[in-house]
């Protein structure tokens, strides 16, 4: 077999410069190149949370932002069960499946997503979505087919220029036009800060209502993933909610999402919709094919209870969700839990009603804990329900850091940290 070769001298033999599903095939014939190549791929298998095990692998594809990159990763991994990260620090709870709204298919996230799109586009001719990556499908698959069906002309790309992006949105809003545009990734969207918050926030007051762009929708994936670090892991709803003038939505499920996000598209004000891209392919559930309309601004007590109030939004829910059966389950402790969907407005109707219910109240989100939006809900509740606490106001969140890449399972604020804060409560 001879000894294993390196790297360079694979690009050599090769040719300069190869491409890697090239490599690839020419190591699945050549038993020399499976032992180099064996080391070079458990290095950036790790980097990526995935094993090479053995030499015999198959082609894993992850699509990003328009590219392809190849991996070698075993088709089974024997003995490494164990060893292997577990991701999500969350169980998905679908809904029951809704009755009212007709016939209903089974879909996750972003199939949720892509049909309320494709609803949108159907029902309002001006519709168009615009974004990076979109007229090809769009990082997450939201876009899947949208452009073969409606036409380049309603779907299509536009430069890796976020500021451009919602700049071009709310031309297209102030002309009468639905604008549905997409940032990449929820971190990004900071290059548009300032056209949000100074121009499509106040472009109908400053005009006297004489002109507005209510018809912008700005979607974008939020939240940790399991592997996305400091730039593909941050949740900015705080940094809007401080803004008069947009909703911020959230949603936890695709039913949800589809209901809400129809609602924000036909909504007279700018919305930003914030989706949880962990809950893309991870969430699943019964989704009606019809559109159909959730109302904004609007909480849900998704648990009854009488000792604890939870309140959270997105992914988090079903955080809380697991939060509440332990406490049950454990303490005896009977938890209401409030998925609160909008950010801005917020329901404090629903929240406070609550905590005067449960005389408690835990919050919790993934983003850091100063200014986050928890402190907001603290504020309203400490003013509105004192005489009723029956404890300090707990908030669990992301830490004051940079989103990290290998510590994530010590940032995230998952079941244990909401627990631990629930027992001193029941305890205080």
């Amino acid at each position: 077999m001879g000894p294993p070769l390196r790297l360079n001298q694979c690009r050599s033999r090769l040719g300069a410069p190869p491409s890697l599903p090239a490599v690839c095939g020419r190591v699945a014939r050549n038993p020399g190149l499976q032992v180099g190549m064996a080391a070079f791929a458990a290095t950036a298998g790790r980097l990526l949370g995935l094993r090479a095990a053995g030499t015999e692998g198959r082609l894993l594809r992850l699509r990003g932002a328009g590219l392809q990159r190849a991996l070698l990763q075993p088709a089974s991994a024997t003995g490494d069960a164990a060893q292997r990260r577990q991701v999500a620090h969350f169980t998905f709870q679908p809904d029951p499946e809704p009755q009212e709204y007709g016939q209903t298919q089974k879909m996750n996230l972003f199939q949720a997503i892509t049909s309320a799109l494709d609803n949108s586009l159907a029902k309002d001719p001006t519709a168009v979505i615009f974004g990076e990556d979109v007229a090809f499908g769009g990082v997450f698959r939201c876009t899947v087919g949208l452009r073969d069906k409606y036409g380049k002309d309603r779907v299509f790309n536009t430069p890796l220029c976020e500021q451009g992006i919602v700049g071009f949105g709310i031309g297209i809003a102030v002309t009468g036009a639905t604008a549905i545009a997409e940032i990449q990734f929820a971190d990004y969207i900071f290059p548009a800060f300032d056209q949000i918050v100074n121009e499509a926030a106040k472009y109908r007051y400053r005009s006297g209502d004489l002109f507005n762009c209510g018809s912008l929708t700005i979607r974008a994936p939020w939240g940790c993933v399991g592997h996305g670090a400091l730039y593909h892991s941050q949740s900015p709803e705080a940094f809007f909610a401080h803004c008069p003038g947009i909703k911020v939505v959230v949603p936890r499920s695709p039913f949800q999402a589809k209901g809400l996000l129809l609602s924000c598209i036909e909504d007279k004000n700018p919305c930003i919709f914030f989706e949880p891209k962990i809950l893309y392919r991870a969430a699943v559930e019964q989704v009606p094919v019809e559109p159909y309309h959730i109302p904004l601004s609007q909480a849900e007590v998704i648990q009854e209870g009488s000792d604890v109030t939870l309140v959270a939004w997105g992914t988090q829910v079903h955080v809380m969700r697991e939060v509440a059966s332990m406490a049950q389950e454990k303490l005896g402790v009977s938890c209401e839990v409030i998925d609160l969907k909008t950010i801005l407005p917020w329901d404090m109707d629903t929240v406070c009603k609550s905590v005067i219910k449960t005389g408690r109240l835990l919050i919790s989100h993934e983003a850091p804990l100063t200014g986050g939006f928890a402190s907001e809900i603290s504020s309203t509740v400490q003013e509105e329900c004192f005489l009723n606490l029956e404890a300090p106001i707990s908030r669990v969140c992301g830490y004051d850091t940079p989103f990290p890449h290998i510590f994530e399972p010590f940032y995230i604020p998952d079941k244990w940290k909401c627990y631990d804060a629930l027992r001193k409560m029941i305890n205080y």
